[in-house]
């Protein structure tokens, strides 16, 4: 699954951004828009920290992850 700030999801938001132009969204709205969209999509959706030093201090995490 492509993570925010990856090829593949930029890639994704610049085919949104230009969809939402071409439906009507002023441009200084499209990549708001664009990003917003990605947001809702489950796809699209960032799975969080991938190791567990990406969850951060060992005190500090939430339990059951």
């Amino acid at each position: 699954m492509p993570e925010p700030g990856s090829k593949e999801y930029d890639k994704q938001r610049a085919r949104r951004r230009k969809e939402a132009e071409r439906g009507g969204v002023p441009d200084r709205h499209a990549n708001e828009e664009a990003n917003e969209s990605l947001r809702q999509d489950p796809h699209w959706r960032s799975s969080g920290p991938r190791t567990e030093r990406g969850r951060g201090p060992k005190g500090e995490r939430p339990e059951g992850g």
